[in-house]
């Protein structure tokens, strides 16, 4: 894999908040391919001239082929009140993706997901069987048939935008795992902004960033519109 460049949107003494690059894992998996989590202690190891272990909490995680913002904790305080914020749901999470068709111009969709640990798949489930899985999601542009939507994920359940969608006839573009007839390219979808309280201030942090003008999104020229 070529050289990743850690591309830093917010640092204090407490949080690292990063653009994790698409088509990395985001902790070391079964591939061995360089993570984000050991990207982000090198340069901190290096920076600051850290010896020994560096300490870098996970608080969440995004799908391999996504990109966007992402929060580390570089404290153990950080970490627990961040990984607690996690759980209560009061980490807001905005993502961007396109998806083939036009849905309604605004919706909730509400599901129950059931993964399978041997294929790495999810579908949609029952009650009983299922994790309780919401988002709310509105058309920002549409164009050539296609709908550029902002999603804000209330839960965050494995592929659960990939397959809420595309459980609605409504597949994320160039999805190679959810769209009955994938294309080639890169998975639109990007984790735009992520809005937190900071673990140890009374202070609001809202951190965002776009995918280059390339690929699948280059066509959507509102997004980079002030």
């Amino acid at each position: 894999m070529a050289e990743v460049k850690l591309d830093i949107i917010y640092e204090d003494n407490h949080c690292l908040c990063v653009v994790k690059p698409y088509n990395i894992p985001v902790n070391e998996d079964e591939s061995l391919d360089m993570d984000l989590l050991n990207l982000c202690k090198t340069y901190l190891k290096e920076t600051y001239n850290k010896p020994g272990n560096v300490y870098l909490g996970l608080v969440h995680r995004l799908d391999r082929p996504v990109g966007g913002a992402m929060v580390f904790a570089k404290t153990s305080k950080a970490a627990s009140r961040l990984s607690e914020a996690m759980r209560q749901k009061k980490i807001k999470k905005e993502y961007i993706a396109i998806l083939d068709g036009i849905p309604p111009r605004e919706g909730i969709l509400e599901d129950y997901l059931e993964k399978n640990q041997k294929t790495n798949t999810v579908h949609i489930s029952t009650k009983d069987k299922g994790k309780y899985a919401r988002l709310s999601y509105s058309i920002l542009e549409i164009k050539d048939g296609k709908s550029l939507v902002s999603i804000h994920l209330d839960t965050g359940r494995p592929h659960q935008i990939r397959v809420q969608f595309a459980s609605r006839g409504y597949p994320l573009v160039h999805d190679q795992r959810y769209h009955p007839n994938p294309t080639k390219g890169q998975i639109a979808l990007w984790a735009r902004c992520l809005t937190f309280k900071h673990p140890t201030k009374e202070e609001e942090i809202k951190v965002t960033c776009l995918p280059e003008k390339k690929g699948p999104f280059a066509q959507f020229e509102s997004l980079w519109q002030k």
